[in-house]
């Protein structure tokens, strides 16, 4: 994989996120999804790789397109063979009613190096560059706090940390309130703020809570790239999530596994926002065309790239939804 791979990437995001943003606001979360996985495939096959889809939309009888297993890209001789993690709209939710974050993501690595996560749960904490090595997950969340605030050189009350909205983090809420911290409920998207705990100007310093293993990869592969550090632990819901998970190679379902284990080797990343979030501005349109906003990262750099694009839509026909 290399530089110009990196930059082709993002015309992937790009296109998922235009298809996706047209029915912002609109109620259907389905159809925003579907619209911006039509998108995302027909992106793909103008990708010079050999690509397969280790974290998709689902297995091959769940999903036409996009499915766990699916080959895409160009696929010549010559073409590097890659895994991908993706997620067409990742908080399909977010974009069906016309809330802040969702985003379109694809994450990218030499074949082999993406863990095939299970769809099942996964708890989760990630922090940015400053707080490397600060995090244990076999730690409670006061622990950890208290960790991250340590190497951040700040107080705890000065932490902003961010959780999915849901009944499963009532006691975990309680805690970190308890201890002093900020807390940012979202509704959706764990990925994006797992994300944004990586860039000081979001506000976010700690992404906790339990979320979709499958997103766990994706955000590992994000936090990586640039510097920062994660964990994950699966937390399957019953005993036939647990067989699955064994089936897909995984023996020890209570591993605690790192940024490194989740997306190793030379990984890339890229974002396109769907609606404006942390870090991210949504699609905006205009008479003819629309703007973009869009991040690409590459963990052998570390480069950081922000993009923002304007699309006409005479000149590229297949972005006019």
């Amino acid at each position: 994989m290399d530089r110009n791979l990196a930059m082709e990437v993002v015309r992937v995001t790009e296109m998922a996120a235009i298809a996706s943003a047209r029915l912002m606001g609109r109620g259907g979360k389905n159809e925003s999804d579907q619209a911006a996985v039509d998108a995302m495939r027909r992106a793909f096959d103008a990708l010079q790789i050999n690509g397969t889809v280790v974290i998709g939309e689902g297995e091959r009888d769940e999903a036409p397109m996009l499915y766990i297993g699916e080959e895409v890209g160009r696929r010549h001789a010559d073409d590097p063979s890659v895994d991908i993690a993706l997620d067409p709209l990742e908080g399909t939710n977010l974009c069906a009613y016309g809330r802040p974050g969702a985003i379109a993501v694809v994450a990218m690595a030499d074949k082999g190096k993406l863990l095939n996560a299970p769809d099942t749960y996964m708890e989760k904490i990630a922090v940015g560059p400053r707080a490397r090595g600060a995090i244990d997950l076999r730690r409670s969340p006061t622990e950890n706090l208290r960790s991250i605030a340590e190497r951040m050189k700040v107080y705890v009350a000065d932490l902003t940390v961010i959780i999915l909205e849901r009944e499963r983090h009532v006691e975990l809420i309680k805690e970190v309130r308890a201890a002093g911290a900020r807390i940012r409920l979202i509704d959706d998207g764990d990925v994006a703020g797992a994300i944004a705990t990586c860039f000081e100007d979001t506000g976010v310093d700690v992404l906790m809570g339990t979320g979709g293993a499958p997103e766990g990869v994706i955000a590992a592969a994000a936090v990586r790239s640039v510097g920062g550090d994660m964990q994950g632990r699966l937390v399957p819901r019953n005993a036939e999530e647990v067989a699955r998970a064994a089936r897909m190679g995984i023996t020890d379902i209570s591993k605690i596994y790192s940024a490194e284990d989740l997306a190793s080797g030379d990984v890339m990343f890229a974002a396109t926002g769907v609606t404006t979030g942390d870090f991210l501005r949504g699609v905006r349109f205009f008479g003819g065309g629309c703007e973009t906003h869009s991040v690409v990262m590459r963990s052998k750099t570390g480069t950081v790239r922000f993009i923002q694009s304007r699309h006409k839509f005479d000149k590229k026909p297949g972005y006019n939804f």
